[in-house]
Protein backbone atom coordinates (compact mmCIF):
# COMPACT_ATOMS: atom_id res chain seq x y z
CA UNK A 1 0.00 0.00 0.00
CA UNK A 2 2.85 2.40 0.85
CA UNK A 3 4.45 1.76 -2.53
CA UNK A 4 1.27 2.82 -4.34
CA UNK A 5 1.21 6.07 -2.37
CA UNK A 6 4.83 6.79 -3.34
CA UNK A 7 3.97 6.12 -6.98
CA UNK A 8 1.05 8.56 -6.83
CA UNK A 9 3.25 11.25 -5.26
CA UNK A 10 5.93 10.63 -7.91
CA UNK A 11 3.42 10.91 -10.76
CA UNK A 12 1.84 14.03 -9.29
CA UNK A 13 5.27 15.66 -9.03
CA UNK A 14 6.06 14.76 -12.65
CA UNK A 15 2.87 16.43 -13.84
CA UNK A 16 3.57 19.48 -11.66
CA UNK A 17 7.09 19.78 -13.06
CA UNK A 18 5.91 19.39 -16.66
CA UNK A 19 3.58 22.36 -16.22
CA UNK A 20 6.39 24.68 -15.18
CA UNK A 21 8.13 26.92 -17.65
CA UNK A 22 11.55 25.57 -18.58
CA UNK A 23 14.60 27.49 -19.71
CA UNK A 24 17.41 26.26 -21.94
CA UNK A 25 20.96 27.52 -21.53
CA UNK A 26 23.53 27.03 -24.30
CA UNK A 27 27.13 26.62 -23.22
CA UNK A 28 30.42 24.97 -24.25
CA UNK A 29 31.82 22.03 -22.28
CA UNK A 30 35.50 21.62 -21.32
CA UNK A 31 36.22 19.80 -24.57
CA UNK A 32 34.53 22.53 -26.60
CA UNK A 33 31.40 20.55 -27.43
CA UNK A 34 28.16 22.51 -27.48
CA UNK A 35 25.72 21.74 -24.68
CA UNK A 36 22.10 22.65 -24.08
CA UNK A 37 20.92 22.36 -20.49
CA UNK A 38 17.23 22.51 -19.60
CA UNK A 39 16.48 24.14 -16.25
CA UNK A 40 13.35 24.65 -14.18
CA UNK A 41 12.30 28.19 -13.32
CA UNK A 42 13.86 27.91 -9.84
CA UNK A 43 17.16 26.55 -11.21
CA UNK A 44 17.29 29.25 -13.87
CA UNK A 45 16.65 31.99 -11.31
CA UNK A 46 19.45 30.71 -9.11
CA UNK A 47 21.86 30.34 -12.04
CA UNK A 48 21.04 33.87 -13.21
CA UNK A 49 21.72 35.25 -9.74
CA UNK A 50 25.12 33.52 -9.73
CA UNK A 51 25.87 34.87 -13.21
CA UNK A 52 24.90 38.44 -12.27
CA UNK A 53 27.07 38.29 -9.14
CA UNK A 54 30.06 37.31 -11.29
CA UNK A 55 29.04 39.65 -14.15
CA UNK A 56 29.12 36.83 -16.71
CA UNK A 57 26.49 34.93 -18.69
CA UNK A 58 24.68 31.85 -17.34
CA UNK A 59 26.41 29.80 -20.04
CA UNK A 60 29.79 30.92 -18.75
CA UNK A 61 28.85 29.87 -15.22
CA UNK A 62 28.05 26.37 -16.51
CA UNK A 63 31.29 26.29 -18.49
CA UNK A 64 33.24 27.12 -15.33
CA UNK A 65 31.25 24.52 -13.39
CA UNK A 66 32.38 21.85 -15.85
CA UNK A 67 35.85 22.16 -14.32
CA UNK A 68 34.67 21.44 -10.77
CA UNK A 69 35.97 17.97 -9.83
CA UNK A 70 33.52 15.25 -8.85
CA UNK A 71 33.76 14.31 -5.16
CA UNK A 72 33.45 10.61 -4.44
Amino acid sequence: MENEHEDVVFLRDLVKTSRQKVHQVKWADRDGSARLTTLSQAEYTRLNAMARAQKISPGDVLRQAAYIPVVR
